[in-house]
């Protein structure tokens, strides 16, 4: 089984981090914007830091929103990340007017008031539907956020944390997956979720 994992390089993500935590778990990580290298890839991570807005400029910039579409069909392991995993969204909250992906049906939310913003540091995971990502966890893991907006609990929605309310930690659609959460910070247990990844 091939090892080699693509990170989506659209300007705007934390590539380092993610190309660090994927080799420390054997991948074999490729950061790249080649259309035809995404297109070959095996397995997919969009990572994430930023605007929702800027995201979503940059993705259709460099011409990558038909070619993430198509990869639904693929059957290809793919992994968005924090923002990574709004944007699949069909809007947000952030970027009034501007369209998502829409690879999940729902509306980013910005985290209420009378809360610490941007939520950062370690929070519960509880996870509420078995999927491979999850393979070996316990009950009660913790890993770590930095957000400001959420996607609400929905119908795809496999593991929830708490800030005032619960909120989608992680979706699963097929063979797309997303976290609110960064694995690549998230220490072993992150370290175990990219493992399971790099196995699908």
């Amino acid at each position: 089984m091939s090892k080699e994992v693509v990170i989506i390089d659209y300007g705007m993500g934390n590539l380092h981090s993610v190309t660090k935590a994927i080799a420390a778990v054997g991948g074999e990580p490729i950061i790249t914007a080649d259309k035809e290298v995404i297109a070959k890839a095996e397995k997919i991570i969009l990572p994430g830091v930023g605007a929702f807005g800027d995201c979503m400029a940059n993705l259709h910039k460099s011409g990558l929103v038909p070619l993430i579409m198509e990869l639904l069909n693929s059957g290809k392991p793919f992994l968005g990340i924090c923002l990574g995993q709004q944007v699949l969204m069909g809007s947000s909250e952030e970027s009034p007017g501007v369209e998502g992906l829409n690879l999940f049906k729902g509306h980013v939310e910005k985290l209420p008031e009378g809360v610490k913003i941007p939520h950062m540091g370690w929070n519960k995971l509880e996870i509420n539907q078995q999927c491979p990502l999850f393979d070996g966890l316990g009950d009660n893991e913790f890993v770590y956020f930095v957000h400001s907006y959420y996607v609400p609990v929905c119908n795809e929605t496999i593991a929830k944390a708490n800030y005032i309310h619960p909120y989608s930690a992680a979706l699963c659609k097929d063979n797309f997956y997303a976290t609110q959460f960064h694995p690549e910070k998230s220490g072993d247990i992150g370290e175990l979720i990219l493992k399971n990844f790099l196995d699908l």
